[in-house]
């Protein structure tokens, strides 16, 4: 019973001695930054960065070397942040198939068993198309007026996510239920305690 205990704190001690976002989103041909927190006891490690379902056979992809220098590979760059004991990973000219489940992890000595694992966590990566502006009608004119018509178009375009997103807030089950349930009843129960105080 003490040995399961023992290797259950262990584990937990792995989870919670790493840190992430969750989840992180970029658009096409453009980049996204990820930062991971660690223990501080696990300074001087090596930290990477790998992608795959599972933190046991992720494909590494970048990694440090144990200094604060970064490393980059390709389209990816790692650093480790010693005095604040952070990963920074930043992924550049984002492409659709970029999406997918990666995870932080450190290098750690005792790996010889299938329960000593690197303590890892899990970023799921989310790239989404660039938005084109909505093409106009217009009679063709110089392209100076096209280039200012686009500008236009394109912040029309960022109000409309705005307000959709808004929407989407607001519609949201949570909100219906805070609005016509929560809230009014908190209002009777404050009249009731006017009222009874005015007795």
């Amino acid at each position: 019973m003490w040995l399961y205990s023992g290797l259950l704190l262990l584990c937990f001690q792995g989870c919670l001695s790493l840190t992430g976002p969750g989840s992180v989103s970029g658009y096409v041909g453009g980049y996204l930054r990820v930062q991971c927190q660690y223990r501080q006891s696990y300074k001087g490690y090596m930290k990477y960065w790998c992608r795959g379902p599972h933190d046991t056979t992720c494909k590494t992809i970048v990694e440090t070397d144990g200094s604060e220098k970064e490393k980059k590979s390709g389209r990816v760059s790692i650093r480790d942040h010693v005095e604040n004991s952070t990963i920074t990973v930043i992924m550049e000219d984002l492409r659709e198939d970029d999406a997918g489940s990666y995870w932080c992890k450190i290098q750690t000595s005792f790996i010889w068993d299938s329960w000593s694992r690197d303590p890892s966590v899990c970023v799921k990566v989310h790239v989404f198309p660039v938005t084109t502006p909505m093409e106009t009608t217009l009679p063709a004119t110089t392209a100076t007026l096209s280039l200012v018509n686009s500008g236009q178009n394109l912040r029309i375009s960022t109000n409309a996510v705005f307000f959709f997103q808004l929407w989407s807030l607001l519609s949201g089950i949570h909100f219906q239920v805070l609005t016509f349930l929560k809230l009014p009843l908190f209002l009777s129960m404050l009249c009731a305690i006017f009222w009874v105080n005015r007795l």
